[in-house]
Formats: C-alpha cells, sequence, structure tokens
C-alpha cells in the first residue's frame, strides 16, 4: 500500500515537472538593441495567415493592444507604421525602441473561437543613453554613459530570464572588457538591469566605439554601440557677427562744401550773385556744422571782407 502511495506521490512530481517545462517553453525570450528591425516568431501559425491575431502586452500588466486581427494590420496604434506581418505569420517591428518592450501574443481564430494555445514572445531591448548633449561632447569633457535591459516586468538581472542571471559588461572595440582599465568607471546595478561607464574624453576618442554587451549563460544575447562624435567647427563656433559699414555721405557732402569754389569779382553785382550761389548751396547740401566746417566758412568770410575793402 504504501508503495502505491510512493509511486502516486512521485507520478505527480513528475507530471508537475513536464508541466512547468512546457509552460515554461512557450515563452520565447528574445533580445535586441534599440534601433534593430525585430522578427518575432509565431510557432503556432496555420497557413495562410488569415487565422493569426498578434497583441502587445504592455510592460506591469497594463492592458493588451490588438496589432494584428486575422492577418490584417490595425491602423490604430501609434506604432502601427512600423509593423508588418511577414509570409510565415511573424510579427515584424522596425527600428525598435524601448518603449516596445513587453510580452507579445500569437494566437490563432477558426471559425470564431480561438484554435490550440497562445505563442508568446518576450521582447527585451537594450539601450544606450548619453549624459550629454551632441555639442557638449568635446575633448577633455566627462562623459557618462548608461545601458539598460529594458524587458516585460522591469525586474532585476538577477531573475530575468527564468530565474536566470543576466551580465551587463563595456568593452571596447577590441572586446576588450573597460573594467580592467582605470581609466574608466564602472557601475553595475542589477536591481535595475543597468551599468554605466564614465571616463573623461580625449582626443583620440574621436570616432571611437564602445560597446554594451549583453549576456546570459555566457552567450552574447545582443549589443549596443556607442560611437564618441565630436562636433565640427561650424558647429561649436557661433556666426561671426554681420557687420554693415556706415554711409560715407556726410564726409562726402562736407569735403564738397569746402571745395567750392567762390568766384571773386571787382563788380559788386558780381559778390551779390557768388554769396546768393554760396547760400543755395549750403541749402541744399544741408552740410552738418562741424568745427572744422564752422572754421573754414569764418576763415572765407574774413577773407570776402578783406578783399571788399582793397576794392
Amino acid at each position: 500500500m504504501a508503495d502505491k502511495r510512493h509511486m502516486c506521490l512521485l507520478g505527480r512530481i513528475i507530471l508537475c515537472a513536464l508541466l512547468t517545462g512546457i509552460s515554461g517553453a512557450e515563452v520565447t525570450e528574445v533580445f535586441f538593441s534599440s534601433g534593430e528591425d525585430v522578427r518575432l516568431s509565431c510557432n503556432n501559425a496555420l497557413p495562410g495567415c488569415k487565422s493569426t491575431t498578434w497583441s502587445y502586452g504592455r510592460p506591469s500588466g497594463t492592458g493588451t493592444v490588438e496589432l494584428i486581427a486575422l492577418g490584417v494590420k490595425k491602423t490604430d496604434t501609434e506604432r502601427h507604421q512600423r509593423l508588418s506581418l511577414g509570409s510565415d505569420c511573424s510579427l515584424n517591428i522596425k527600428k525598435v525602441t524601448k518603449e516596445d518592450r513587453g510580452r507579445y501574443f500569437c494566437r490563432q481564430y477558426v471559425n470564431g473561437r480561438q484554435h490550440g494555445d497562445d505563442a508568446r514572445v518576450s521582447l527585451h531591448v537594450l539601450h544606450v543613453s548619453s549624459s550629454s548633449s551632441q555639442s557638449e561632447i568635446r575633448s577633455g569633457c566627462s562623459l557618462t554613459l548608461f545601458c539598460q535591459l529594458y524587458n516585460y516586468d522591469q525586474v532585476s538581472c538577477d531573475t530575468s530570464v527564468h530565474s536566470e542571471r543576466l551580465h551587463l559588461i563595456w568593452v571596447n572595440q577590441a572586446g576588450v572588457n573597460l573594467q580592467t582599465d582605470s581609466r574608466f568607471q564602472i557601475s553595475f546595478s542589477s536591481g535595475q538591469c543597468n551599468i554605466s561607464l564614465t571616463t573623461t574624453l580625449l582626443n583620440e576618442d574621436h570616432n571611437r566605439e564602445w560597446r554594451c554587451q549583453l549576456k546570459h549563460r555566457d552567450q552574447l544575447k545582443t549589443s549596443a554601440t556607442y560611437t564618441v562624435k565630436y562636433p565640427t567647427p561650424s558647429e561649436t563656433n557661433p556666426p561671426s557677427p554681420v557687420t554693415s559699414s556706415k554711409s560715407a555721405s556726410a564726409p562726402t557732402q562736407a569735403a564738397s562744401a569746402d571745395s567750392t569754389l567762390i568766384p571773386v569779382s571787382s563788380s559788386n553785382s558780381e559778390k551779390k550773385s557768388s554769396q546768393t550761389t554760396a547760400a543755395s548751396t549750403e541749402q541744399v547740401t544741408q552740410t552738418p556744422q562741424t568745427p572744422e566746417t564752422t572754421a573754414t566758412q569764418r576763415g572765407i568770410s574774413i577773407c570776402l571782407t578783406h578783399l571788399s575793402g582793397l576794392m
């Protein structure tokens, strides 16, 4: 009797283990870096894709959104332009962003009823950002880069995938871990699943690449690259102010007035005509009365008076 109970208990344990393994296998974990094109496979698709429906489960279980309905793309979603349905009923996402992270469900409907179980895909997105704007990046300045894995539940790196640890590291172009270089300060947070890099930029860092790598079971899942780009001189130097030269009309008029020839005649009529002409010229030119002009006019007046006395 005891042997039968033991056998029954052992059978239940084996059955639970099998069910747990099957349930875990239904969720496919995929990893991409932001900006990549993503393809999510539908493992339960029927031929023709007319029975296929794709839904998206928002992070933290805040509801689902239908993206593909019976093989037809929904156009009322905010990202429908980046979505398409593949010939094998896979869901394609162009230039994935961190906001695309989450759980995706592929379902089959036949005659209005769901056919089979859901095919579930969990999308994780690796994203790199900088503490500085592009115009602030130059030699001698401090730069901090942030690399974070965005996933469905936003859980820690320790339990992100089937309770197995994920690793984030920074490497250079040759694949060498920057943790070994004293020039870089590396800070890792397993709770938020992010890693930061801080360094002071050098002249030779222009066009240099640093990569954030995500590893699971010592296998590379995805990586995100940051390329250092120094701004060009035209981007850093403000445009020279445009100066307009002042008009030289006033000095020209003054010079013209100063060089006016005044005829000298022995007759009084000619003297009056000369004075009238000078007065008329003064009214037309309206020369500004500068100290130099005043002194010149005073000298001319004295000279005319002296000549009149002689005649």
